[in-house]
């Protein structure tokens, strides 16, 4: 052992640790012995104090949302109230804008008819298997509604109530041959019948029968209902002639009616319950047209 010291790697070394040792003394001079020791140490505890923070961070983050869970489904509460409330806005609007349009055509047809009575209605339901159109309002005899009331929108007419229950009723149109309306031609005053047909329906048409065979009538003629029988109001627009035929038995012409009132998609009609000249019956289809081959014979005449 004593050789070791004594030997020459003994000195070697001595020699090296009194370098470091002289180099760690100037060191610790200059900037001090505290940064020394907080290096070395940072070096080793840094990664140390990363891992702590982050699961800190996490563990944070979860007793968060735990403490702020019900907070949040308020929130969403909240959220979701405003918008089911708007959504009610947004209907009332609509519904107040349709009822205002409809009142500002309501006062425009009373100016124009003083002695008609109204009931506003809504259509509330369609037969989609019903080739005529017909429809169901959501006015009946609580609200004054009858039997054989004319139906019209602004437009003109739409057709009659063939059905009515306590709050609503059923409206069958121009286009179902079911029904019967004295027509008159403005331009040449010939009268006729106006009544459904399945061929023409599928076109949105109607017919308009017993006009003589010397009629000057043509494409274009405005049709107004003529007021016979006292179940339509005269005067109401029906349609215009879109084509004139003869009968198959060749005794008379018919017209194709374009009705124009828009029939397949009306939503919302005026009910004309009373009007002067009203009758409240409606006239049999045979009733109907002899009364208006009488006055044709007698314009004739």
């Amino acid at each position: 052992m004593n050789e070791f010291f004594k030997s020459k790697k003994f000195k070697i070394l001595l020699g090296i640790a009194a370098v470091l040792f002289g180099f760690m003394l100037y060191t610790a001079m200059n900037a001090g012995f505290g940064n020394i020791l907080s290096n070395s140490l940072g070096s080793v505890v840094s990664p140390l104090q990363k891992l702590s923070m982050q699961i800190a961070s996490s563990a944070n983050g979860f007793f968060e949302k735990i403490i702020y869970a019900d907070k949040i489904s308020e929130e969403n509460e909240t959220l979701r109230e405003e918008l089911r409330s708007m959504r009610e806005k947004m209907v009332d609007y609509e519904t107040y804008k349709a009822e205002n349009e409809q009142y500002r055509q309501f006062l425009d047809l009373k100016k124009d008819n003083p002695d008609f009575v109204f009931e506003t209605g809504m259509v509330i339901g369609r037969d989609p298997t019903d080739y005529f159109y017909s429809f169901t309002i959501d006015k009946g005899s609580v609200n004054g509604i009858e039997l054989y009331d004319p139906v019209i929108t602004p437009d003109g007419l739409v057709g009659r109530i063939s059905e009515v229950s306590y709050t609503d009723s059923k409206v069958i149109t121009l286009l179902n041959p079911g029904i019967d309306v004295g027509a008159f031609n403005d331009r040449t005053r010939d009268t006729g019948i106006i009544s459904g047909e399945l061929n023409l329906s599928k076109n949105g048409k109607c017919k308009m029968s017993y006009i003589s065979r010397d009629s000057s009538a043509s494409s274009g003629d405005i049709i107004t209902t003529s007021g016979i029988g006292g179940v339509f109001p005269k005067g109401l627009i029906i349609g215009t002639i879109s084509d004139i035929k003869t009968e198959a038995h060749g005794i008379s012409l018919y017209a194709e009616i374009m009705p124009s009132a828009n029939i397949a998609k009306v939503r919302d009609v005026f009910v004309i319950t009373s009007f002067k000249g009203q009758n409240g019956t409606q006239p049999t289809p045979g009733d109907s047209a002899s009364s208006t081959a009488s006055s044709s014979s007698a314009a004739t005449k």
